[in-house]
């Protein structure tokens, strides 16, 4: 099967329940905390609102052409009504192509399956690193200094997700949400056993221990 991530900056009229298609499983994560993105694991799509609580709907887009984990999203600019200059804006700022909202379940996956954007294989992410730790996320391989970690599917995804976001303390249920674990739910105190399990294979390695727990908080991937 092959993946689509789906961000959104607001509200889906119809439930963000996974969808099976085909050869594709498409993914949809409401994503409110624009700072900080969930583990993506296909193509990405983001569909984003003219108007939003927090910014304008083309600063978030700016944005988001401006980051290397979302440089080669296709995004989409839900407009609030189809004006010429709406449009024209849209398209200067970065994005692929526009829709009139409101955005609902159904109208989103016409957009995304009719697009074939699962053809993109998510090429803009290939390796993530810090320092000599790597996860090549082609191959699903964690690495230190060349050498390969050997990692259960979560504590790998956890670790990717960490390398992505170094210096960032994340709660329980924030890296629950990051995996996209909230359905069915997840016990909180399954974090401690990722984190666990994470920690025990990159000392093994040589990789020492860069996960702090931060009392009451969460966790932090600490950088040299």
């Amino acid at each position: 099967m092959r993946r689509i991530d789906i961000l959104l900056a607001s509200e889906l009229s119809g439930g963000l329940a996974a969808f099976r298609h085909d050869e594709f499983d498409v993914v949809l994560h409401r994503w409110t905390d624009f700072a900080e993105l969930p583990l993506i694991e296909g193509a990405l799509w983001i569909f984003i609102d003219w108007v939003l609580p927090e910014m304008s709907g083309l600063e978030l887009c700016r944005r988001l052409r401006a980051d290397p984990l979302t440089a080669h999203a296709h995004v989409t600019m839900v407009l609030e009504e189809d004006n010429l200059e709406d449009r024209k804006r849209a398209l200067r700022m970065g994005a692929d192509d526009y829709m009139v909202g409101p955005l609902t379940r159904t109208a989103l996956l016409d957009r995304v399956l009719g697009a074939n954007i699962g053809d993109q294989d998510n090429a803009g992410i290939r390796i993530v690193a810090q320092g000599d730790l790597t996860v090549d996320v082609a191959a699903f391989q964690a690495r230190w200094q060349g050498k390969a970690i050997p990692l259960m599917p979560n504590e790998l995804r956890l670790l990717r997700y960490f390398i992505e976001h170094p210096g960032r303390v994340f709660s329980r249920g924030q890296l629950i949400a990051a995996l996209g674990k909230q359905e069915p739910p997840v016990d909180e105190r399954t974090v401690d056993v990722w984190i666990g399990r994470l920690r025990r294979a990159l000392k093994s390695a040589g990789a020492g221990n860069p996960l702090r727990t931060v009392r009451s908080l969460g966790y932090v991937f600490d950088t040299p």
